[in-house]
């Protein structure tokens, strides 16, 4: 049972294991990359039944362009296919939709579904779901600090405000909770900044096994958490 009036308001997943889940079984690549494209539907719904804020997926780095064109190219499909399946599930739950990263590298008809996707539900007021295309954290705070310059913001007047006013997710709150499948325990270029102060949550399962229960244990496991932020314990004597 989750606790109540303390449900992290954001949760960041880095969602690994699509290739690692196929291989153990035998099968091909993209089936698990397709596995993977249905666990993301689930825990999606589950956020929302949860009341998360924000849901940020890490689904394609910028990195990844380095893969195989021929795996990239599935990949591509299976989220072009997702956007146009899901699309009208995001507006029934009343998802705001949003894309980080630098999504001019994907396919210009991707684009286009993203763009769609965006626009018609912008003026929805549930669930923020953040999807990280095509993104790195560094390559994020590196274009931020371009827009800023220019910008020609005096460097006397540069604060942490301002950095993340010029960040891929602005507006957003940071994320309070980040879980990572598949057993590795790296954050792989994943929202560098917005995670300085952020709980880690690492679980061998392996992405396509990634069931609402899991996603709820991680949750049961951040609420048994004292979050400091650098401070002493509310508990400690210390003086």
């Amino acid at each position: 049972m989750l606790l109540t009036g303390h449900i992290p308001k954001h949760v960041g997943i880095i969602m690994d294991g699509n290739g690692r889940w196929a291989e153990v079984r035998g099968l091909p690549r993209i089936e698990g990359h397709r596995r993977g494209a249905e666990r993301s539907k689930e825990v999606i719904e589950a956020s929302v039944e949860i009341g998360l804020k924000a849901l940020t997926l890490y689904a394609f780095s910028l990195e990844n362009w380095q893969r195989p064109s021929s795996e990239i190219a599935i990949i591509m499909k299976l989220l072009e296919l997702y956007l146009k399946k899901e699309f009208s599930e995001l507006t029934k739950n009343n998802v705001v939709f949003k894309t980080i990263g630098e999504t001019w590298r994907l396919p210009e008809h991707i684009q286009r579904i993203i763009r769609e996707a965006e626009e018609s539900t912008a003026s929805n007021n549930g669930m923020t779901l953040i999807t990280a295309l095509s993104y790195s954290g560094r390559n994020e705070i590196i274009r931020a600090v371009k827009k800023i310059i220019q910008s020609n913001i005096n460097h006397h007047n540069l604060s942490e405000d301002t950095l993340n006013a010029y960040l891929d997710t602005a507006g957003l709150p940071n994320p309070d909770l980040i879980i990572r499948t598949s057993g590795e325990m790296r954050m792989s270029n994943f929202l560098l900044w917005q995670s300085a102060y952020s709980e880690l949550y690492f679980t061998d399962t392996l992405w396509p096994d990634f069931t609402k229960e899991e996603l709820l244990l991680a949750i049961r496991d951040y609420q048994r958490r004292e979050r400091r932020f650098g401070k002493i314990p509310v508990r400690s004597n210390a003086p």
